[in-house]
């Protein structure tokens, strides 16, 4: 019997450690730069290359980085900020930029403006379902479920129903709309 036990042991230990070290492991593929983007002082942006804080007028700063940082400061409900550091970019015509525009506008109350801005993303890469994802929430705040639903189809051909964008817009469709 203590055999068995001692036995036992020996696996649910190496099992138990793996369960603990595999989803750290999977948290750090996860390609979601926001959840990593650390809050800067007002001024700054977060750099990837030296991984600080860095004024936002240095001129080594990455369109790329402030891109995304952009969208962290929309992401945290600092619109203004985000329009103003998008405002900076080099190369303003990416589809990151014009949807991330159209995001902190939309956020802003300025529905109309941030759906032009959504097209333009669009026109660059109509295969991006997170400015889909906007357009259609953007289309539920306009009364236009119809569309978000047309929005809703075109990324289950990109990315399935289990992809993020899906999700988030049919919460959206359903009355649940992102915080």
């Amino acid at each position: 019997m203590m055999k068995t036990i001692n036995s036992v042991r020996w696996l649910v230990l190496p099992a138990l450690l793996l369960a603990l070290h595999v989803p750290g492991a999977w948290a750090m593929g996860d390609d979601d730069s926001n959840s990593k983007t650390p809050d800067c002082p007002k001024g700054q942006v977060y750099d990837s290359k030296s991984k600080s804080c860095v004024p936002d007028k240095t001129s080594s700063l990455s369109d790329e980085d402030k891109t995304n940082y952009a969208y962290h400061l929309a992401k945290k409900g600092e619109y203004q900020a985000a329009l103003n550091l998008l405002d900076t970019l080099k190369n303003p015509n990416t589809k990151e930029a014009w949807n991330y525009r159209g995001y902190a506008t939309r956020k802003l109350g300025r529905t109309d403006e941030g759906m032009s801005y959504y097209q333009r993303s669009i026109a660059i890469d109509p295969h991006y379902a997170k400015v889909r994802e906007y357009l259609g929430e953007a289309w539920m705040i306009k009364g236009r479920p119809d569309l978000a639903k047309e929005q809703l189809a075109v990324i289950k051909t990109l990315c399935g129903v289990s992809c993020e964008e899906y999700r988030d817009l049919q919460a959206a469709i359903n009355g649940h709309p992102e915080s």
